[in-house]
């Protein structure tokens, strides 16, 4: 019995499987996380932006719901700080930006650390790249969580100067 045929058959329609639907190569870095601020960690060296996030700058100020300035950009920073704990971390992405970082989602255990600082009101939906965390940051700016509970400037826009 001549098997070729049947073998050609079998190559053939995986070939067609892994041409309808590739698969993403993804980069998973998973150890204990420096963070570097509410919207940054490093992992083994390598510094990982979290996709789809936009914190408050680490120098930058908020007025809390009393219309009293604070360290918004700090207290985001310490959020993920304590978010993370002393747990590993584990971060999952397959681009890179501009400044060499790996654009990833980071979990700790089954939480979502991105998801996390935006439904705490740490961060907020980075609508330019993705609409992933939209209705976190609905329900934290209905809550009154963290920036929203008084006045900011955007990150996106402090950084362009905006005061």
């Amino acid at each position: 019995m001549n098997r070729a045929p049947h073998l050609a058959s079998a190559f053939a329609l995986v070939a067609a499987f892994a041409v309808a639907a590739p698969i993403a190569a993804q980069d998973v870095l998973t150890g204990l996380a420096r963070v570097l601020d509410g919207d940054t960690v490093e992992i083994h060296g390598q510094r990982i932006r979290l996709h789809g996030i936009d914190a408050p700058e680490t120098k930058q100020t908020c007025r809390d719901g009393a219309g009293r300035e604070y360290r918004c950009g700090e207290v985001a920073t310490a959020a993920l700080v304590h978010g993370i704990g002393r747990a590993a971390v584990t971060c999952r992405g397959a681009n890179t930006d501009r400044y060499g970082r790996l654009i990833g989602v980071c979990y700790v255990r089954d939480v979502d650390l991105n998801a996390w600082m935006v439904s705490q009101g740490h961060a907020l939906a980075y609508r330019r790249y993705s609409q992933d965390y939209v209705s976190e940051e609905q329900s934290a700016r209905a809550r009154r969580l963290g920036v929203w509970q008084g006045r900011f400037v955007t990150p996106w826009d402090w950084r362009k100067g905006v005061r």
